[in-house]
């Protein structure tokens, strides 16, 4: 067995744990890199079928071919999916230009909270990374929220030996992350070895890529010639820039990011 088949006889093993445990489950589906890698591993946990929902948050402001990748494999894929956005801050002109994390906590985590509330879900699956930025390192596989969706970072349970605590108190939900021991690069060969489809906007054209996609005024692409993934690869292995350089919110402060998360952002 090797590294990426360790990680995702790992993550299969969260996904039923989680399915067995956790009542009422569903599925963050950003449609980024790491979200595909995410739902290309549900599938294979319950051999081709996903049985939960996934949700997607809209911001009415993501880049357009992400909603096309979006629905066309919502379609081939036969996926329950819940598209759903904070429709009175869209309506009141919310945006970026009334601060990065303002427009953020509108129509991501207000949205979000929303979706879980409606359908009263008490277990939420989401593709991040404790390599991918220093507040998501701080994170719990099985990750408890509060009633009004807020992350208390400084008092989590201890998970040893893959012993996870799936309790979840009424009202609350938790946050379930099947790749938070995965690296970038390990989800990049992953996504070769396995051939999973991803929105061609990772690939370089006219010397720029995407490497972290979110809404598109605030993301930027990088410089790149990498156009294929054996050469993502090579690209990564050999960069010292961080893989969200390209998101504007996580600079607008110091400690923007983990203020969105103790809010309960994605």
């Amino acid at each position: 067995m090797d590294n990426l088949d360790a990680l995702e006889s790992q993550s299969i093993y969260i996904f039923r744990e989680a399915f067995n445990k956790v009542e009422r489950l569903a599925m963050l589906w950003s449609i980024g890199k790491d979200s595909n890698a995410m739902l290309w591993l549900a599938r294979k946990a319950f051999f081709g079928h996903v049985p939960f929902p996934l949700i997607h948050v809209d911001t009415k402001k993501k880049i357009p071919e992400m909603i096309e990748f979006r629905d066309r494999y919502a379609k081939e894929w036969n996926l329950n999916l819940i598209v759903d956005s904070n429709h009175q801050a869209i309506a009141a002109g919310m945006g970026p230009d009334r601060g990065k994390v303002v427009c953020c906590s509108a129509l991501k985590t207000e949205g979000l909270k929303a979706v879980i509330a409606e359908h009263g879900f008490t277990g939420v699956f989401a593709g991040i990374r404790r390599d991918e930025e220093g507040t998501r390192a701080k994170e719990r596989i099985f990750s408890p929220r509060g009633i009004l969706s807020q992350w208390d970072v400084r008092d989590q349970p201890p998970e040893f030996w893959e012993q996870f605590n799936a309790d979840v108190p009424p009202g609350a939900h938790l946050r379930i992350h099947p790749l938070l021991p995965w690296t970038e690069i390990d989800i990049w060969r992953y996504i070769r070895r396995e051939g999973i489809p991803l929105v061609d906007l990772y690939f370089a054209k006219n010397g720029q890529r995407y490497r972290s996609l979110g809404c598109a005024p605030c993301t930027a692409p990088m410089a790149s010639t990498a156009s294929t993934v054996d050469e993502i690869i090579k690209e990564l292995e050999n960069t010292k820039v961080s893989e969200r350089s390209g998101r504007a919110q996580d600079k607008e402060s110091e400690d923007a990011f983990e203020r969105l998360r103790v809010e309960g952002y994605m």
